[in-house]
C-alpha cells in the first residue's frame, strides 16, 4: 500500500509534515508494509511552500492509478490582504493549486476504487473548488467551512470526518489526528495506538461518520 502526499506551490508545511511522520512511523510497525512518499502533479521536483521560502522535494509524480491513499494538504500565506495588490492569500494559493493539473489527477483518484482521498486543512477546499467533493461529508479549517457550503459541500465542524473513500480533518494540527485515524482504519488500533505511545501524543475529538443516531436538541 501506498500513501502519496502531495505537494503544490505555497502548501502547508505541517499539513504535509504531521501525517508524513505518522504513517512513517506506522509503516515501520507493520513492516514497511505502507509506503510514504512525497509526490507532485508535475513529477519530481523541488516545491516551495507557502512558509519563509521552506521548499520540500517531491519524488515521484502523482499516480492514481496507485493502490492506498492520496492525501492533499492545505496552504499557509496570509488570511487577509487584496489580492489585487499582488497579496497571495491562503484562498489565492488554493484556487491556483485547483486550476493545476492535479484536479484532474484527483478526479482519477477518486474513480480508483482502491484509494482513500485525505485532506488536511484547506486541502478539501481544493477539491470543493472543482466539484469533486460536491454532496459530501467533509471539513477543513474552521475559516473555510463557508466555502465547504457555498461549493456544496456538506461541512462538518469535526476534528476528523469520515466519508468512505474521502477522509478529510480541520486545522493544520489535525494532519497527526488524520493519519491516526488512517493507520487504524488499514491495520487496526494496535498500530495506531503503537503510534500514540511513540509520538506521546493522544487523538483529538470524535471521529465524524454519517452514522448514528440524530442528537436531539437540547
Amino acid at each position: 500500500m501506498r500513501a502519496q502526499i502531495v505537494l503544490y506551490d505555497g502548501f502547508d508545511p505541517l499539513d504535509v509534515v504531521a501525517p508524513f511522520e505518522i504513517l512513517s512511523a506506522g509503516s515501520e510497525f507493520v513492516g514497511g508494509d505502507l509506503e510514504v512518499s512525497l509526490v507532485a502533479a508535475e513529477g519530481a521536483r523541488s516545491v516551495t511552500s507557502g512558509t519563509r521560502g521552506l521548499a520540500l522535494a517531491a519524488t515521484a509524480a502523482l499516480d492514481p492509478a496507485d493502490s492506498g491513499c492520496v492525501l492533499v494538504p492545505g496552504a499557509s500565506g496570509p488570511i487577509a490582504g487584496d489580492p489585487d495588490d499582488g497579496v497571495e492569500t491562503i484562498p489565492v494559493l488554493l484556487a491556483r493549486a485547483a486550476q493545476t493539473e492535479l484536479s484532474p489527477l484527483l478526479a482519477k483518484a477518486f474513480d480508483n476504487p482502491e484509494i482513500t482521498v485525505a485532506a488536511v486543512c484547506g486541502g478539501s477546499v481544493i477539491m470543493a473548488m472543482t466539484g469533486l467533493i460536491e454532496g459530501r461529508h467533509a471539513v477543513t479549517h474552521h475559516l473555510g467551512l463557508d466555502l465547504l457550503d457555498a461549493s456544496g459541500v456538506k461541512a462538518v465542524a469535526a476534528r476528523v470526518v469520515d466519508d468512505g473513500d474521502l477522509v478529510t480533518a480541520g486545522g493544520v494540527t489535525s494532519g497527526l489526528d488524520l493519519g491516526l485515524h488512517l493507520l487504524d482504519r488499514w491495520y487496526g488500533p494496535r498500530i495506531a495506538h503503537a503510534v500514540e505511545e511513540l509520538f506521546e501524543y493522544e487523538r483529538r475529538g470524535v471521529v465524524w461518520r454519517d452514522t448514528g443516531r440524530e442528537p436531539q436538541e437540547v
